[in-house]
């Protein structure tokens, strides 16, 4: 099965430096898709400790990851990396899939999934 996410080296250690501190060791990281903010989606990363039926696993850099089966094709090719700077750090989604986001970079919309859009 091809990987859905791409997560790169950079995110994998603080993922994983979440999980030791979370002691969510055993769990899986699930990748997901939202309805909400100003363009319709939003992004959800989080830990969980069972597979659902609806869902596909991967795994990268020895971290399990769950997938909705129908959050899949609009995370196909998604890229999340962790970037450090001067003013601290957090986690980037590069998304192929997104035609649209809005002004603070927290929601998308793609061609074919609109979701629901809020007001800013």
């Amino acid at each position: 099965m091809e990987q859905v996410v791409q997560i790169t080296e950079a995110a994998s250690f603080q993922i994983k430096e979440m999980m030791r501190h979370n002691e969510e060791e055993d769990s899986f990281l699930r990748v997901a898709v939202n309805g909400g903010g100003c363009s319709g989606l939003t992004y959800g990363m989080g830990f969980e400790k069972e597979q659902a039926a609806e869902d596909d696993r991967y795994e990268q850099f020895g971290i399990p990851i769950l997938i909705a089966k129908e959050d899949a094709p609009i995370l196909q090719g998604t890229v999340v990396d962790y970037k450090q700077s001067l003013m601290g750090g957090g986690f980037t989604i590069e998304n192929p899939n997104a035609i649209a986001s809005c002004g603070c970079g927290t929601s998308f919309r793609t061609a074919k999934k609109v979701g629901t859009p809020e007001s800013c």
